[in-house]
């Protein structure tokens, strides 16, 4: 009888995403906002490669800027090695190699995507075959965008954007996406949205108790019509990233006149993302922007979530 040797090495890769729609509830008293948003994951990259180690440590190679990513115990990826070596009682390590497409700190879940390909990366090396209930489960500790980044496709994202419901999507969209060399916080944008309530409350609807997708959004996707999603984008957290980053609103409008059906922020910015027809006005919307002396890639979605490369 023979059995199979543990691998060497393992090669997985886990998507970015785009939120379509993306509503933020009210400050709660314990400091986070529940949300309701639509992910589309889309096929700009993290790939990550996992090799047997005495210790856990992350290194990162690609095209992106990565001196602001920590390569500590902070380190997403590493945090997440480290709960499924937990949760199997496994007592190795780790030598991650993380070659980043996502834009960092660029609101496309760049750092959730390296989390869920590592989860699925270090199951495998490690063959501790958790099983994907628990390994989304894990994804979940981790924070709101993992689970989507382990599961892809299109989904709903409801409570903290991590209680997910796949949501049909027909054919195929194309963006464009324009990204930028200065990254914005999370929790920067957020307290922009907060204080901008706060202060124009009297001015302003209140914010949702309990935020929904709008159900315009769920039939353009599932009608895979671009037109008809290009009507219904939204992003409550556009304005707050715009007031942080003015120069956004510039290049939504380059993007717009460059024949874009529609553009937004994605997530918490500052990554913009235009929707297009098809791929002939993607390559146009690209070289307009490019001309302008932005950074663009095309991308299409909906794409799968962590897998296994071979």
């Amino acid at each position: 009888m023979t059995t199979l040797a543990a691998p060497t090495r393992v090669r997985t890769r886990a998507p970015g995403k785009i939120n379509v729609y993306l509503s933020v509830g009210a400050l709660q008293d314990d400091g986070y906002h529940d949300v309701a948003t639509a992910y589309q994951a889309v096929s700009l990259y993290e790939d990550v490669s996992a090799e047997p180690g005495d210790d856990f440590s992350v290194t990162f190679t690609g095209p992106i800027d990565t001196r602001a990513v920590p390569v500590d115990e902070s380190n997403l990826a590493i945090r997440a090695a480290r709960l499924v070596a937990d949760a199997a009682g496994y007592r190795g390590g780790v030598r991650l190699t993380i070659d980043k497409q996502v834009p960092v700190a660029g609101g496309m879940g760049g750092g959730s995507a390296d989390a869920a390909a590592t989860l699925l990366a270090v199951d495998t090396l490690w063959g501790t075959a958790l099983g994907r209930e628990e390994l989304l489960r894990l994804a979940a500790q981790l924070g709101a965008d993992v689970p989507f980044a382990f599961a892809g496709g299109t989904a709903v994202g409801t409570g903290r954007g991590d209680e997910l419901s796949p949501a049909l999507a027909k054919g195929e969209f194309h963006w464009v996406l324009a990204l930028s060399d200065d990254g914005l916080s999370t929790p920067a944008v957020y307290r922009a949205l907060d204080e901008h309530r706060e202060r124009y409350r009297a001015d302003i609807a209140p914010a949702p108790t309990t935020p929904v997708v709008e159900a315009n959004v769920l039939q353009a996707l599932r009608a895979g019509d671009p037109d008809l999603l290009a009507d219904c984008l939204h992003n409550d957290l556009q304005a707050p990233a715009m007031r942080l980053q003015p120069t956004l609103a510039t290049t939504l409008e380059i993007g717009e006149k460059a024949g874009a059906l529609a553009g937004l922020v994605s997530g918490s910015g500052p990554t913009v993302a235009f929707l297009v027809a098809d791929r002939d006005a993607a390559l146009e919307v690209q070289v307009e922007l490019s001309a302008a002396g932005m950074v663009a890639v095309r991308a299409a979605g909906p794409v799968h979530g962590a897998r296994l490369l071979h």
